[in-house]
């Protein structure tokens, strides 16, 4: 039992000499410690002290040798045994449940992970083959860049051609 400045804890203020009246009696009781305002009380012979608190109304307490376990009921015990089992099989068909769950949830897991890996294989397949086109392209790009390199010069002379022509037919006119 602790209690800061004894009495004052419960919210009242008892005058000196009734604390003092107080701490006499927890002395005669047991040992009283005081530290600042925290008071701690140690009863002496606890376990005695227990055991009164638990008996019967009338009945004596038991000695310091003897028991005072009471007689128990096969009745009670057998509905104790009966719900215990119950609970068992409660508790394993719970576990149960959940260890299906857990394999449902882990087998889902795997498929969505596989999936993932194909898409992602898929995908980098599909980028290789994308790259290899776009070179392929640029490489038959810069071929007809190469090949239509006399195209202008050609232009040109069909130009001259063209108006050479033309004067002629305008001599022939």
């Amino acid at each position: 039992l602790a209690a800061g400045g004894g009495a004052a804890a419960a919210g009242r203020q008892l005058p000196e000499g009734r604390r003092a009246t107080l701490a006499s009696a927890l002395e005669l009781e047991g040992t009283v410690l005081r530290e600042g305002r925290l008071t701690q009380f140690v009863a002496n012979n606890l376990e005695r002290r227990i055991r009164l608190s638990g008996a019967p109304r009338g009945e004596p307490p038991a000695g310091g040798s003897g028991s005072s376990i009471p007689a128990i009921d096969p009745g009670a015990l057998q509905d104790v045994v009966a719900l215990a089992g119950q609970v068992a099989a409660q508790v394993d068909d719970l576990l149960r449940n959940v260890h299906c769950g857990l394999q449902a949830l882990t087998a889902l897991s795997v498929g969505c992970i596989q999936t993932y890996r194909d898409g992602v294989e898929s995908l980098g397949e599909a980028a290789d083959l994308s790259i290899r086109a776009m070179y392929a392209l640029v490489a038959r790009c810069e071929e007809l860049d190469r090949a239509m390199q006399p195209v202008p010069a050609l232009a040109k002379r069909i130009r001259d051609m063209k108006g050479t022509l033309e004067r002629l037919e305008g001599l022939c006119k």
